[in-house]
């Protein structure tokens, strides 16, 4: 975790400072996840190929409230060979980022299994999910309330955070307010779980 942290966040001083948070990007092929790992660390657009296994990075962001952030970034493929590997990469992982193409509503219904199926796994129940919802720039990207009901995230149970994101990641539009809500979710999570170990 980074220098800048408000008094919001004065419960976590407790936790290392210079601790990152493991994060895990998933989600279809050609959804954009490697232009949304890119765009965060370099802070410019770079020309992707399909990832065959996955690509990891360890990211300083700047978040609201004068906050700087290290998060472990791990992208995995998304093509269906390679998403039995999605379970060993969210294995104590700390937030989970979907990546969704806004334009691709016939693979929405695919996109909305492999979501539910990895948020379903006993590892994963709890795990904050941030859905981005990228290239909404495109003329024919659909609206957010249409991709929340195609992907059905009221059915993720209460006990999965999640927060769906507009984004454009070729411009980098929307990922910092989507991590910003992603850490609060995660830090909410930890906060929780710090007071049942206390109960017990």
């Amino acid at each position: 975790m980074g220098n800048g942290l408000s008094e919001q966040q004065a419960f976590c001083s407790n936790m290392s400072f210079f601790q990152s948070f493991h994060i895990t990007i998933l989600g279809l092929d050609s959804a954009g996840k490697t232009t949304v790992l890119y765009r965060l660390q370099f802070n410019e657009f770079v020309n992707t190929v399909p990832t065959k296994g996955f690509n990891s990075e360890k990211v300083r962001v700047s978040l609201g409230g004068n906050r700087t952030v290290t998060f472990h970034f791990w992208d995995v493929g998304g093509q269906e060979k390679l998403r039995p590997l999605w379970k060993p990469y969210t294995r104590r992982t700390d937030g989970i980022i979907f990546v969704v193409d806004s334009v691709d509503v016939e693979r929405m219904e695919e996109a909305k299994t492999e979501l539910h199926k990895i948020t379903k796994t006993s590892e994963n129940l709890g795990v904050p999910v941030l859905v981005v919802a990228n290239k909404q720039d495109l003329r024919l990207s659909l609206g957010l309330d249409e991709i929340e009901k195609l992907l059905a995230l009221k059915e993720l149970g209460p006990a999965t955070p999640w927060h769906l994101q507009p984004s454009c990641a070729i411009i980098g539009e929307g990922l910092r307010e989507g991590l910003d809500k992603l850490h609060e979710m995660i830090l909410k999570r930890r906060k929780m779980l710090r007071q049942q170990k206390k109960k017990r």
